[in-house]
């Protein structure tokens, strides 16, 4: 609850940017925010989850100034939809700090996240068009499998890390 006014500038620079948000999660209308931060709790714990959702984990990743970087969002199992085009872990850097590591960093942390929920083998996606978040994703281990194509015929490439 203390990061609020952070995360709300967080939230207002990507929406201004009118990019997609990158994970889901942050696409949520934080003008209450305890009311945010419930659902993000409730959904760690399995609690009213729409039908064919799977728990998961949000977390933020924060400087030292308390500023907040970026956001990651962790299933912790996999549906068959979750396998072709979701993957287990989502993530994204604010426009204004990207290219400076922090993606990297933040799929790191966040593997290490993954294991802390007993997940061995972790499956991270994105976009073929995607070539930061490919090369984010092969600098912490990602093996290429085989890619998927949408209905809109937009290209996931899928990439599998073992922990």
């Amino acid at each position: 609850m203390e990061l609020e006014t952070e995360y709300l500038s967080f939230y207002r620079e990507w929406k201004e940017s009118g990019e997609d948000m990158v994970p889901w999660v942050i696409s949520k209308d934080p003008s209450n925010f305890q009311e945010m931060i419930q659902f993000f709790l409730d959904s760690e714990n399995g609690i009213n989850l729409p039908e064919n959702w799977v728990p998961d984990t949000t977390f933020w990743l924060v400087n030292d100034d308390k500023k907040v970087i970026g956001a990651v969002n962790i299933r912790h199992r996999l549906t068959d939809k979750l396998l072709n085009c979701g993957g287990h872990i989502g993530y994204g850097i604010r426009p204004s700090e990207r290219r400076k590591g922090y993606a990297t960093k933040l799929l790191s942390l966040s593997l290490e996240k993954a294991k802390e929920l007993g997940i061995q083998k972790v499956l991270v996606v994105c976009d073929k068009s995607n070539i930061g978040s490919e090369k984010t994703i092969l600098n912490n281990g990602g093996v290429p499998d085989s890619d998927f194509i949408e209905e809109d015929g937009n290209i996931i490439k899928r990439f599998w890390i073992e922990l």
